[in-house]
């Protein structure tokens, strides 16, 4: 049997990674990656009820007039952008996480929706969308003659 090795206390430093035993978890970073046009994926949850299909999305800190959402009857598109805030001046990264930029998803849905029974709302950085299922029709007997 394999065992997996773990480190604790002072020995995370020296871990296999390479890091130097003075390694400063804050140390001063380059934020390259967070200044760079590029896109992300907010998280999403989809959620279906017998009549309707929810979407949710958290998309904090994206302006109302920077969310695009096109709908078809199998599939939706949310997209927008994610303004970066200068930090204040003079200042130092010391952590660098929040991504900025487009965003783009596209989500298959589940069931057939009717695309003229969609509505939408965005409170609190969460974008909601509350899709209508399209009625399964029973089959119809046809009449052979």
């Amino acid at each position: 049997m394999e065992y997996i090795e773990i480190h604790f206390g002072e020995d995370l430093e020296r871990s296999s990674r390479g890091l130097k035993p003075d390694h400063n978890l804050f140390q001063s970073i380059n934020p390259m990656f967070c200044l760079a046009k590029r896109l992300w994926k907010p998280q999403m949850d989809i959620f279906e009820t017998r009549t309707h299909i929810i979407i949710q999305a958290e998309i904090a800190g994206v302006e109302k007039e920077d969310i695009s959402i096109e709908v078809t009857n199998k599939a939706v598109k949310i997209s927008g952008n994610r303004c970066r805030t200068p930090p204040p001046e003079p200042g130092t990264y010391r952590l660098a996480e929040i991504q900025f930029g487009g965003f783009e998803r596209i989500l298959y849905l589940p069931t057939l929706i009717d695309p003229d029974r969609v509505s939408a709302s965005f409170s609190n950085g969460f974008l909601e969308l509350t899709l209508a299922k399209i009625p399964v029709q029973k089959p119809q007997k046809v009449e052979l003659s």
